[in-house]
């Protein structure tokens, strides 16, 4: 489906969010990746098959830990 060389990943992929932009709404907030994904600004996904991910950043994960 994807006409892109090498091939953007899937949308079940861990990398999906690293598809290719094919349409692109800043000023809305939304951008269509070539997986068929929407990806919104605040990071939150709409998936092909209408589920979703909810927002998420680099900060939200937490702290390394020390060893």
């Amino acid at each position: 489906m994807c006409p892109h060389q090498p091939s953007c990943p899937t949308p079940t992929a861990p990398d999906r969010e690293a598809a290719r932009t094919v349409i692109g709404h800043p000023e809305q907030g939304w951008s269509l990746l070539c997986n068929g994904i929407v990806l919104f600004e605040d990071t939150g996904e709409l998936l092909p098959d209408g589920g979703i991910i909810a927002p998420h950043r680099p900060t939200d994960l937490p702290a390394p830990t020390a060893a």
